[in-house]
């Protein structure tokens, strides 16, 4: 990069700093738009077809392989052996596969049941996941790389986009029901489109890059910064982020909550109320931001216990809603609740997403920019037994909601209080947190 100059803040760190490109602006936009068009696999899929332990796996087994697809997609993206471009036309390319293999089998087998559920796990699960895992971890590498100075806030609005990019797709089949077919087969062609496009656009920055128009030796010493979001004691690598306490901590947390967020899709769609699902998923990514923006002036640690008490306060919400009696003659209320399913969805949606770039930030701030994209894939892994732990949730909350939305409560409640006990891996044990 021309004009470029090496500095070293007052911890030893290097940074390139340089002009910024002219289509810094460009590239956050198409990643943002790039990370929409994946949510339909997840999102869509859960609030629109999972209706049966079939379409439990099927989901399932798509989370499992959207983890799998994130960690080597990002790895060698962020070693430089595989262009973004490869990358990101590999998961055009697989999204809209698993999304044309929705609207082709979806809602009935048209051949015999084994066949069927065949090519959906091939087609929905294995191409789909891999290829909205590699989207999902190479946007959000490129955004971090270009933002290097807010990588937290930048990240999850890119990352706020793949929760309530479904909102066009449900509004569509809440509108039409018999035409859910044709909204995956639109969406398919959207993801095909967008991803493309972003996949020509996106690049990342020259290795320790870091924006002209901000003093890193200044950002590094900024008070705010180290009283709220102090950065990593030292540098750590994989190896040795896995020998502490807090890597497993946080996957445990994301690997919690994040299946007490897909539970929440299937149950207030199950109750046929449209619009409180719409809101549900769309809080579920605006609410990321909202997070980060509060975590940076409050802490990240005790924004993510508010946040994971918030979810567990959502489920208790859907579970007294579910179970409110129904509507006497002439009286008018919403579906399975009325008031009380669309606080339950409110609440439920503001913790179903947030938690997720808070544990991004924690991983950066607990270990280190050096080998956060690979330090970020392992813990982001635990999505693979989130969707598991999510399909055990749902298929009993199907039936019986109210022990399954008791558990779900456990599982937001507990991480919640673990969470202010996590310790900056690297300081003597005797500081207080």
């Amino acid at each position: 990069m021309e004009n470029a100059e090496i500095v070293r803040d007052w911890r030893g760190r290097s940074y390139l700093v340089g002009p910024v490109p002219a289509d810094r602006t460009r590239m956050f936009r198409l990643a943002l738009v790039a990370m929409a068009a994946i949510s339909p696999l997840q999102y869509g899929f859960a609030a629109l077809l999972a209706r049966d332990g079939a379409g439990l796996l099927l989901l399932a087994a798509c989370l499992v392989f959207q983890a799998a697809g994130a960690l080597p997609a990002l790895h060698l993206v962020r070693r430089r052996r595989l262009p973004v471009r490869t990358a990101l036309a590999a998961g055009a390319a697989l999204t809209a596969a698993g999304l044309l293999t929705l609207a082709l089998t979806f809602p009935a087998p048209t051949g015999p049941a084994v066949a069927f559920l065949g090519y959906a796990v091939l087609g929905y699960a294995v191409l789909g996941g891999l290829g909205a895992g590699a989207v999902y971890g190479v946007c959000s590498e490129v955004v971090s790389a270009w933002y290097p100075d807010r990588p937290a806030s930048r990240v999850s609005l890119v990352t706020g986009a793949f929760g309530y990019g479904a909102v066009p797709l449900l509004v569509w089949a809440g509108i039409a029901p018999a035409t859910t077919p044709w909204a995956f087969g639109a969406a398919a062609l959207a993801a095909a489109v967008t991803i493309g496009v972003a996949a020509r656009r996106l690049r990342l920055p020259p290795r320790h890059w870091w924006p002209a128009t901000v003093d890193p030796r200044a950002h590094a010493l900024d008070a705010a910064i180290l009283r709220r979001t102090p950065g990593a004691v030292r540098q750590f690598g994989l190896a040795q982020a896995l020998r502490t306490r807090a890597l497993p901590a946080l996957a445990a947390i994301l690997a919690c909550a994040g299946a007490v967020s897909v539970l929440d899709v299937i149950v207030v769609a199950a109750t046929g109320s449209w619009g409180a699902l719409a809101l549900l998923v769309a809080l579920n990514g605006a609410g990321r931001a909202a997070a980060m923006r509060a975590s940076e002036a409050l802490g990240r640690r005790r924004v993510l216990a508010a946040v994971l008490a918030i979810l567990a306060a959502g489920q208790l919400l859907l579970l007294a809603a579910l179970h409110t009696p129904a509507p006497g003659p002439g009286e008018v209320t919403g579906a399975a609740g009325g008031p009380l399913l669309w606080l339950g969805a409110i609440t439920a949606g503001l913790g179903g997403g947030a938690f997720y770039p808070l544990v991004a930030s924690l991983v950066r701030e607990f270990f280190g920019v050096e080998k956060v994209g690979e330090i970020q894939a392992v813990v982001y892994s635990a999505k693979a037994v989130a969707g598991v732990l999510a399909a055990c949730l749902a298929l009993g909350a199907l039936t019986t909601p109210g022990p399954a939305l008791l558990a779900a409560t456990a599982l937001a409640a507990l991480p919640a209080l673990a969470t202010l006990r996590l310790r900056t891996p690297g300081l003597p044990a005797t500081i207080p947190l």
